[in-house]
């Protein structure tokens, strides 16, 4: 029984499937990425302005320590924006690599099942070279007795 069409298109199916969920992961992966990075600078910038209020603090130059609360509350107020986006992609993320390996499991399934057929196959097959090579023995044999009964009359 050879591995049917049917069945061999299931698998490509299934393998372009699984192809497509991790192209859709990594897409996403890149996105949480870029948005931890986002988080990273907008945290430094608060930092950098908390220095700048500490540093200018003895200074009489009341808008440098202005400035730099500003940048603090701007800085702080796009981490809180990027909290919820963050939270939300790892969701996504968490979701997309459920996908993924749902449809890796599928496409294994498929292959797995070729794999049986394929050796199935190959047993059947080894079966009947031996089967034609025992009946090639016996019948090899069979004409030898025969030449040796009328040789010997």
């Amino acid at each position: 029984m050879a591995v049917s069409r049917g069945l061999q298109r299931l698998f490509e199916v299934r393998a372009l499937e699984e192809e497509l969920s991790r192209a859709a992961l990594e897409e996403c992966l890149g996105t949480l990425r870029r948005l931890e990075a986002a988080l990273r600078r907008a945290k430094e910038r608060e930092r950098d302005g908390r220095r700048q209020v500490t540093a200018r603090a003895g200074s009489a130059d009341v808008a440098d320590r202005i400035a730099g609360l500003e940048e603090t509350r701007a800085a702080s107020r796009s981490a809180a924006a990027l909290k919820p986006e963050i939270a939300e992609m790892e969701a996504e993320v968490a979701a997309r690599r459920q996908q993924y390996l749902a449809k890796r499991t599928e496409r294994r399934q498929a292959e797995t099942l070729i794999r049986k057929i394929e050796a199935s196959d190959a047993i059947v097959s080894d079966r009947r070279a031996q089967g034609t090579l025992d009946d090639w023995f016996l019948t090899s044999a069979d004409r030898a007795d025969r030449n040796a009964d009328k040789t010997s009359r």
